[in-house]
């Protein structure tokens, strides 16, 4: 005698201790929040009034500036620091590995101040043909590192170190067997490797490259110790003459969220072109 098919019956599994944590997370951003925002020293209207000002503004654009000058040499100088690691010749993989030792292992607020202050060490500028004596650039070193000139040296030398990292890493995640291809096709090393690898290198660069853009535009903040004329040296101005310190960091924190909220988003734009061919599949064939 068969028994006849029955309908099952699906109860879901009951997740009681995820309903638990959430509510206690919860619970704890809610305190946190009412805390922060009940105090007095917040002064919403003060943030308000002084979001907008002109030496705020003025600040937010250093603050960009910084960081594209920085990106941009940083990111020339770590490519070749990285084909320079890469190289067969040992002077130049020694040369870019004491680089990348030293500005790596010297933290950057150093560095800044050290560029601030490089007139201390070195008096005049000099630059000339070796044997020759003749002089292509002679200048006192506190009339060429004036304004954001040290700030954009000491960022993007500590750039170069990271970016040249990041680069060594893309490259060596080619298959060698493409540039082999690339030999035989007849291109030269510098073609090939500005043709066949590194655009595939990309995939891997374009995440942690990225996070260095966000990170370096938030590092910017420390070139305040020399007066750089970022966003952190305009509220640091201010609140030294008018006290409110808080409202003013709030200041600059919206603002240093809201630009990094948007590179996020260029961020997101630019893994997914260079990622494209490389998705992971989901249900069927691709």
């Amino acid at each position: 005698m068969t028994t006849p098919n029955r309908p099952v019956k699906a109860v879901p599994v009951r997740h009681y201790g995820r309903w638990i944590a959430a509510a206690a997370v919860l619970a704890l951003a809610y305190l946190y929040a009412t805390t922060v925002l009940a105090s007095p020293n917040l002064e919403p209207h003060t943030i308000g009034a002084y979001l907008f000002k002109d030496f705020v503004l003025d600040g937010v654009r250093t603050t960009l500036l910084l960081t594209a000058l920085s990106m941009a040499f940083g990111v020339a100088g770590g490519v070749l620091l990285a084909v320079m690691r890469l190289s067969d010749n040992p002077v130049l993989r020694a040369v870019a590995a004491a680089f990348v030792w030293f500005f790596r292992g010297t933290p950057l607020l150093v560095q800044i101040v050290f560029f601030g202050f490089l007139g201390a060490l070195l008096p005049r500028l000099t630059l000339s043909v070796p044997f020759t004596g003749i002089v292509l650039f002679d200048q006192p070193t506190n009339a060429v590192m004036v304004g954001i000139v040290p700030a954009v040296l000491a960022l993007s030398f500590n750039e170069m170190a990271y970016a040249a990292e990041i680069v060594r890493a893309g490259i060596l995640s080619v298959d060698p067997g493409q540039t082999e291809a690339a030999y035989a096709l007849g291109m030269s090393p510098a073609l090939s490797m500005r043709r066949i690898v590194l655009p595939q290198a990309m995939r891997v660069i374009a995440p942690p490259m990225g996070n260095e853009v966000i990170t370096m535009l938030k590092s910017t903040s420390l070139v305040s110790v020399i007066a750089g004329r970022d966003l952190m040296t305009a509220v640091q101005t201010v609140y030294a003459q008018n006290y409110k310190v808080i409202p003013l960091l709030c200041v600059a924190a919206i603002w240093y969220l809201a630009l990094v909220s948007a590179l996020s988003v260029v961020q997101w734009f630019v893994e997914r072109r260079f990622g494209r061919g490389h998705r992971p599949v989901v249900g069927g064939i691709r």
